[in-house]
């Protein structure tokens, strides 16, 4: 019997009376039980900027700059900030926040912090490396005011820092604390490592919940700080389990053994509608799925053509690439509904994003055409790689696009795999044609371009996931005005030219945004979010 005719089986078996029954039932305890598509990946709050990754710490550490639930900014750890100049930024921090051994929360713990990210080895991608690599100072004044000096204008400091978890700096041994990163900031230990936060020693945080235990593949147990500076959540437990297959996912919460669940498939949202106790919200995203091309290399490993050469390197092989993937009817048919066709980086109307973005259409005979012109009239061979455990559907959209491939003459196949294993191929530039998902958490354009668009610039944090290697000087020179250009309406403008120039060269082909969907059981409510994140302190007991 196939994994499909057993979820069906169960579903069927679950009559609306028993359903209802379940939907009533709560754990003893006090736990809130809630099933994950996607689990993260470490404990360690800079590891990898992955949603489920931070969404998970979010439970345990906090940021200086908190994001609402429509991802606009709000005090956290910082009660206030203002610019004093193009270079000079400074936060007020909160007083009597504790870490959750009892130790008081300090300008030091983030000077700490700014070092340490500097000295993750192991982390993937360099998100966090290049919030810190535009700072030039940091100092602390009158005991709880951090004066940021940063090393050309960057309006954006608070965005970035809404995603950088504090550290409390006693996990290391060390001398006095200071912003001078050639030294190690007066570190005098050996760094915390990916292990010491995933056994559990290092997560010490100010956040609602603390870590029980963390066991990869099992599930995630958390008990609630009930000396937590802010609004105390409802539950005094947290269990999270992940259940990858969106099937018994579904099965696990009308069967009572889930409160809340992720991502259930959206053509089961109806059902859900339908059967008494249960509810659901679905919120818009600001993610993005895309595919990168692979444009520095000739050849390049996972492409295959009859000259020898990378066909991913000529503008009409990628344009021809977006126009054979019918959007409208992925999003119709494989996210069934649950999506909107993507024409650039960012949802529509979001800080300079174009206003009239053109239409990305499905030609298969232009697609031909252009192959034509580039010298590939017989196409060639190309392996899409993806994750199958890690974005809504993502198996099933890279088999789509792998047909819409195969019948404009491109001799496609997909290499799915676990995103464990995806990510640290992705990040030694392993594939030729990847997919991807950004949630471009700054709420602005730049957020897509800055990491995975302009060129490599270890010194200024730029590009530091343009595993595709692409390099168009003219991008480079208008993103790297925008991004130090203070004044909004000046900024937007060059953001809008910006994606004017890489939506022409195309290194990389917008698909869709996603929309999230939670489902739950009678009694709670959930607050759904743009930035896709399932977090305990949104559910909460319907009044």
């Amino acid at each position: 019997m196939s994994a499909k005719t057993v979820y069906r089986s169960l579903l069927a078996a679950c009559t609306l009376a028993a359903c209802a029954s379940a939907a009533q039932a709560q754990d003893a305890s006090g736990t809130l039980r809630i099933g994950l598509s996607s689990e993260p990946t470490s404990m360690d709050p800079h590891y990898h900027q992955a949603t489920p990754n931070d969404a998970m710490t979010s439970h345990l550490f906090e940021t200086l700059v908190g994001q609402d639930a429509g991802m606009n900014l709000i005090p956290r750890l910082a009660t206030a900030w203002k610019p004093v100049d193009d270079t000079t930024w400074e936060f007020t921090l909160r007083e009597g926040v504790k870490f959750s051994n009892g130790q008081p929360f300090t300008p030091q713990d983030v000077i700490f912090t700014f070092c340490r990210v500097m000295n993750n080895e192991q982390s993937i991608g360099g998100s966090y490396p290049a919030v810190v690599q535009k700072l030039a100072d940091v100092q602390v004044r009158d005991g709880n005011t951090l004066v940021i000096k940063t090393r050309q204008p960057y309006p954006l400091l608070p965005n970035d820092l809404s995603r950088m978890s504090m550290l409390w700096n006693g996990i290391v041994e060390h001398g006095p604390i200071r912003f001078d990163l050639k030294n190690q900031c007066g570190v005098t230990g050996p760094w915390p490592t990916v292990a010491d936060f995933n056994n559990g020693r290092d997560v010490i945080g100010t956040g609602p919940y603390t870590l029980k235990s963390y066991v990869k593949g099992t599930g995630i147990e958390m008990a609630r700080n009930d000396a937590y500076w802010g609004d105390k959540p409802a539950w005094p437990n947290v269990r999270m389990v992940p259940v990858p297959a969106a099937g018994p996912r579904l099965t696990g919460l009308l069967a009572g053994d889930f409160d809340l669940i992720e991502n259930p498939a959206a053509r089961d949202v109806k059902r859900i509608s339908e059967t008494p106790g249960f509810g659901h919200v679905i919120t818009p995203s600001v993610r993005v799925v895309y595919f990168q091309f692979d444009v520095a290399r000739n050849p390049s490993p996972t492409v295959k053509a009859a000259d020898g050469k990378n066909p991913l390197q000529d503008v009409r092989v990628r344009r021809a690439i977006s126009l054979a993937i019918d959007r409208k009817t992925i999003a119709a048919r494989i996210m069934d509904g649950a999506a909107t066709p993507a024409n650039q980086f960012l949802p529509d109307g979001m800080f300079g994003t174009l206003p009239n973005p053109p239409e990305l259409k499905y030609d298969p005979a232009a697609a031909k055409k252009l192959l034509a012109e580039a010298g590939y009239p017989d196409g060639f061979e190309l392996t899409i790689s993806s994750t199958n455990d890690r974005y809504i559907n993502d198996a099933q959209i890279s088999q789509a696009v792998a047909q819409y491939l195969s019948r404009v003459g491109i001799k496609t196949t997909v290499d799915a795999m676990a995103r464990s294993i995806y990510f640290p191929k992705r990040a030694k530039r392993e594939f030729s044609f990847a997919m991807g998902g950004w949630s471009s958490e700054t709420g602005e354009a730049s957020s897509f371009l800055q990491y995975w668009v302009t060129a490599f610039d270890k010194e200024h944090g730029l590009g530091t996931s343009n595993y595709g290697g692409y390099d168009n000087p003219e991008f480079d020179r208008v993103f790297k005005r925008a991004i130090v250009t203070v004044d909004p309406a000046e900024r937007a403008r060059l953001l809008q030219e910006s994606l004017t120039l890489a939506l022409a060269d195309l290194p990389s082909i917008p698909l869709h945004f996603e929309s999230s969907i939670w489902a739950f059981r009678k009694g709670l409510t959930y607050e759904g979010r743009a930035d896709q994140y399932t977090l305990a302190m949104s559910a909460k007991p319907a009044k």
